[in-house]
């Protein structure tokens, strides 16, 4: 072979060389773009994927939020991955970086970001379930529904009425698309750890069950700004209780009337026929008027032993109170609240 025709066959073998070279860096490239290409935007961001969700409302919530830089490729990618036929729901954390082999795999296998649930002093059963809704995949009538049914809280050991107390005041853990269902029985599970056999028995000692240490709770929450204040608010409570004395506690008049923007209990809000108007009715009210936090829980089985039987806010409306063994004593702390109310144009 002469030295022309060598020559003539390594161009041809070098350029058969370079040629498939270039069409498998082409293909190479786009498996890499396709598979293994960073493709999120920016910072992290949550994607969530409703139960019942299909392919193209995962596509359409991509878009929305414009999670992807190429929504292109992650669709090239979901369908040679096969996700339409495995993609869980739940609430997703997308990094910075993350590829679309990365996020599909993520989806498919349903490794979700769990939320942090943290909740404290929400008045009503309606603003629990509107802040839950806000957080958790089921709507607020969801939660309202279960809350109402009387199979389900009976299967507690709890009413319509008193129900609320099942939910201890905390920083919870769990997955966004948690059934309202498997959210109650989690409660359900929370709050028999958090009554131990210590505060069954601390309980007991007072002659009131869990549930009715709960309502009392709520009252004492509503009753005091400070929690110190708390143990001698509980005190005097359980005092006007064993003595069978009317509560007179205004918040849960407030309750009864369902104004919350009440400054001063007027005698026409006492008026209203409720078995929450403690100033009518003896006795602990059928149900809590907030959700009762954890300290005023263990305030009131943690009581202080006191003689009060009257207690009035403060007159420099520092949030403290007076507090009075008499009726007399009462008077005259009431009077200076009443008169510096009155200086302040303070008549409702």
């Amino acid at each position: 072979m002469t030295n022309e025709k060598k020559t003539s066959k390594g161009k041809i073998f070098l350029a058969l060389a370079l040629a498939v070279l270039v069409v498998g860096g082409y293909y190479g490239f786009k498996f890499y773009k396709v598979y293994f290409a960073p493709n999120t935007t920016g910072k992290e961001k949550y994607l969530y994927v409703r139960t019942g969700a299909q392919l193209d409302d995962l596509f359409e919530e991509l878009r929305r939020k414009d999670i992807l830089t190429e929504i292109g490729t992650f669709s090239q990618a979901a369908a040679k991955m096969d996700l339409a036929r495995s993609l869980k729901p739940g609430r997703y954390k997308l990094n910075k970086g993350m590829s679309n082999r990365s996020i599909i795999n993520m989806l498919k296998s349903g490794n979700q970001d769990p939320v942090k649930l943290k909740f404290q002093n929400l008045r009503k059963k309606e603003n629990f379930a509107g802040y839950l809704s806000r957080n958790l995949e089921p709507d607020s009538l969801t939660f309202i529904k279960l809350l109402d049914s009387a199979a389900l809280i009976e299967k507690y050991g709890f009413n319509k009425d008193n129900s609320y107390v099942m939910f201890i005041p905390n920083t919870y853990e769990m997955y966004w698309n948690v059934t309202a269902a498997e959210f109650f029985e989690r409660m359900h599970k929370e709050y028999e750890k958090f009554w131990t056999d210590e505060r069954k028995q601390k309980a007991a000692a007072l002659n009131l069950s869990p549930v009715q240490v709960s309502i009392l709770a709520s009252i004492v929450d509503a009753e005091a700004l400070y929690d110190k204040e708390m143990p001698t608010i509980a005190g005097l409570y359980l005092n006007r209780l064993n003595k069978g004395i009317l509560l007179q506690a205004d918040p849960t008049v407030i309750f009864a009337n369902d104004d919350f923007t009440v400054k001063r209990v007027t005698n026409s809000l006492l008026q209203v026929q409720s078995r929450y108007n403690t100033y009518k009715y003896a006795g602990l009210p059928p149900g809590p008027i907030m959700m009762p936090s954890i300290n005023a829980i263990d305030a009131v089985l943690n009581r202080e032993k006191n003689n009060y039987i009257y207690m009035c806010a403060k007159e420099d409306f520092s949030g403290y109170h007076n507090f009075a063994v008499t009726v007399q004593e009462h008077e005259l702390n009431a009077k200076k609240y009443r008169d510096a109310l009155n200086k302040r144009n303070i008549y409702k």
